[in-house]
């Protein structure tokens, strides 16, 4: 996680045009745009998790299985393609333009800048919340909600004074994954031509041969990723967030009454928006191009690539996020504070900048892993880390330290204990940390780009080189590819929790 902050200090350091330009009005204006973006999103994708969450874990909500996998469907969606779905549909001669001509609407309201960027970012970020507090909501203890509830209370006060205090870790680790995420992102703010850091580092590396000063902005943006993490970090308190008994017993279904259509309603909008929009547009691309003749790429060597690639960085940041996990858990103190928020830090970077780090170390000390399938995978692992950390550290929490101890007391060994006690408990979390990475990693491209092995293709890479040609129809298929593969381990982990 070090190794990107001590390429850009490397580049920065003795380049004084480099410090010169962090001073400039025009640096203080973008940071400020910056900020304000990934706030907003931030305390949108809050108000979307949190209801979904509920609704498809703790009530009645109808076909409710369904709605747990369309729900978490839009984070495989890559930035730059929900950009170009909402150009292509609320743009100024969008589809949504074409079909309200007839009513007399001239000119819908300006997509360009900060709305669009807001709002596509919103869409397809808010599972990074989601998937948290659903498996926090498996793993809450029912008995407290119905300790508060005899007691007089009703639902909403027992919501609001029981089960929110014990989402706040889940809350807080998916919020912060939600403004890291913000800060990094290029493709959806580069389309809609909203200028953050992540564009104006993109700039400095395209169009000046000197890196420092790209190198000089990111660290303002590790900077700013720092000042979240000791946010978060605060807002924590001294909470414990485990469960009264060892056994996990399911909470009885809320019975949503006259409430379901309204529920049904909402769930039905998120995903109308932020999956199916997209879907029909890449499915439009398609069939345009199918009848204007053009053939369909070869896509099965792409689509193993993609897989092969998610499942090892999947298994990777799932080895790597438990133990930093246990020691933040269970054996707090400030170094193991400092060793987590560390390593949060590869997920605040755009990935040209981590993936030129390493290019940069790679080729100099490491050169029998540079173009290796091992380097690409330590690439995700340093971007999407904190994706499994968090989801290891909110599902540790609600695991009794006392279940761990009386094992060891019947003369378990630490591993033993793990195995049988610990990690059936914590294992949704995990499962759902993991099925993030797997996300994350389908549609990561920057990184993809700069350290895949010579003739390693993934759909991902294959989508960006066609829509960055303008060819939309090419760009439709390996797409839509990529959705349906990234939704197999959706659709795996949402059966298992039913059972």
């Amino acid at each position: 996680m070090v190794l990107p902050l001590a390429y850009l200090l490397i580049r920065t350091v003795g380049a004084p045009q480099a410090w010169e330009l962090l001073f400039r009005l025009r640096t203080l204006a973008v940071l400020g745009r910056t900020a304000l973006l990934a706030l907003v999103v931030t305390g949108a994708t809050v108000a979307l998790a949190l209801p979904l969450a509920w609704l498809t874990v703790r009530t009645d909500l109808p076909w409710r299985r369904m709605w747990a996998v369309a729900v978490g469907l839009p984070l495989v969606i890559p930035s730059y393609v929900g950009a170009l779905v909402v150009i292509a549909a609320l743009g100024p001669r969008g589809m949504v333009q074409h079909l309200l001509a007839g009513l007399g609407v001239e000119r819908l309201p300006e997509i360009y800048g900060f709305p669009g960027a807001a709002l596509t970012l919103s869409l397809l970020s808010y599972p990074y919340v989601l998937f948290n507090v659903r498996a926090t909501l498996k793993g809450l203890d029912p008995a407290l909600e119905e300790a508060c509830r005899s007691l007089g209370y009703g639902p909403w006060d027992t919501f609001r004074r029981v089960t929110l205090p014990h989402l706040r870790p889940a809350l807080g680790a998916g919020a912060l994954l939600v403004a890291l995420y913000t800060l990094s992102d290029f493709g959806a703010v580069s389309l809609l031509r909203y200028e953050t850091f992540t564009w104006a580092i993109y700039l400095q590396y395209q169009t000046s041969l000197d890196r420092a000063l790209a190198a000089a902005l990111s660290l303002v943006l590790v900077a700013l990723a720092l000042g979240l993490l000791v946010l978060e970090g605060r807002s924590r308190g001294r909470g414990r967030y485990y469960r009264s008994t060892g056994v996990v017993r399911r909470a009885a279904p809320v019975a949503l009454g006259r409430w379901r259509w309204p529920a049904l309603a909402f769930c039905a909008t998120v995903v109308v928006l932020a999956l199916a929009l997209p879907l029909v547009v890449l499915g439009y691309w398609l069939v345009q191009g199918a009848l204007a003749g053009g053939a369909l790429p070869a896509l099965w060597p792409w689509l193993a690539h993609s897989l092969q690639a998610s499942a090892l960085a999947a298994l990777a940041a799932l080895a790597a996020a438990l133990p930093v996990g246990i020691l933040a858990v269970r054996y707090p103190s400030r170094a193991s504070a400092v060793l987590e928020r560390v390593s949060y830090l590869g997920f605040a970077l755009p990935g040209i900048v981590v993936a030129l780090a390493l290019v940069f170390f790679g080729a100099r000390y490491v050169p029998f892993l540079y173009q290796t399938l091992a380097l690409l995978v330590f690439a995700y692992l340093v971007l999407f880390l904190p994706s499994a950390v968090g989801a290891a550290r909110a599902s540790l929490l609600q695991v009794s330290p006392s279940l761990e101890e009386a094992a060891r007391s019947l003369g378990k060994t630490p591993w033993k204990v793990f195995m049988r006690v610990t990690f059936p408990l914590v294992r949704s979390g995990l499962g759902a940390g993991g099925a993030l990475v797997f996300l994350l990693t389908m549609k990561e491209l920057p990184a993809t780009l700069l350290l895949s092995p010579i003739g390693f293709k993934t759909l991902a890479m294959a989508t960006w080189s066609a829509a960055s040609e303008a060819f939309f129809a090419r760009a439709a298929a390996p797409a839509l590819l990529l959705i349906l593969a990234a939704s197999l381990p959706m659709a795996l982990l949402t059966l298992r929790e039913g059972r």
